[in-house]
């Protein structure tokens, strides 16, 4: 799957001229908390599955991990402050760091559901889906109007074959979230798994009409093609 690219965060630009590096100022470091919270939080999953970085954005990953470390090293018993760093590990790759901190964070705060859901998202990414699942539940229990929590859950189940539970999940994701393409385009992955390939095709294109420019769904249309022949 085709991942979202993270929002420009700018570093300190005095980093460049002589300054103390990772200085920040106050509003740049609110427009990083900002930044990472929207990724985290609003940004959807496909970002977790697949990083296409320039190094640019590297850098700016780098300078994002390196101010959350300073700001959990600051205020250790802040959960927020660990969910953003376990989350900007989980992008740099670092699933073992990420898992950490997250899991801090929940112990911390056991109803944040930022921690559960984004612990679910690192443990989807390492097939570990029975440890995914057990996170999106409670993700979906403390916020049961968050779309986001549900679709993380019926990902989770077609990736477990439970078809069905898959599509009552993504049901529920698409009644508080109507015409979402990341929710459309899982229902054809499920129709898909189920080998209803017509279905998976009507749902990919469905997908493309409300965002023409989502990558996942021309590449499983095409991927669907080329099986035809």
């Amino acid at each position: 799957m085709e991942a979202k690219k993270l929002p420009a965060i700018e570093i300190e630009e005095s980093t460049r001229t002589g300054r103390k590096k990772g200085y920040f100022t106050k509003l740049q470091a609110m427009v990083m908390i900002l930044g990472t919270l929207f990724v985290s939080l609003i940004g959807g999953y496909f970002i977790c599955d697949k990083f296409v970085w320039t190094d640019k954005n590297q850098s700016r990953l780098d300078g994002q991990i390196a101010y959350y470390e300073d700001m959990v090293s600051k205020e250790p018993n802040k959960a927020e402050h660990r969910i953003n760093l376990g989350y900007s590990y989980h992008l740099k790759g670092k699933n073992d760091e990420a898992v950490k901190q997250l899991q801090i964070a929940i112990d911390l705060d056991k109803k944040n559901v930022g921690g559960y859901f984004n612990l679910g998202v690192v443990y989807n990414d390492e097939k570990r889906y029975d440890d995914a699942l057990k996170q999106s539940k409670k993700a979906v229990e403390l916020a049961p109007k968050d779309y986001k929590g549900h679709l993380l859950e019926g990902m989770v189940y077609r990736k477990l074959k439970m078809y069905k539970d898959s599509l009552a999940s993504l049901g529920e994701a698409n009644k508080l979230m109507p015409a979402n393409t990341d929710i459309i385009f899982e229902m054809g992955r499920v129709a898909e798994g189920q080998g209803k390939i017509k279905d998976a095709e009507e749902l990919y294109k469905k997908a493309l009409s409300y965002d023409p420019l989502y990558k996942p769904a021309t590449e499983a249309l095409t991927k669907i093609a080329s099986k035809d022949h």
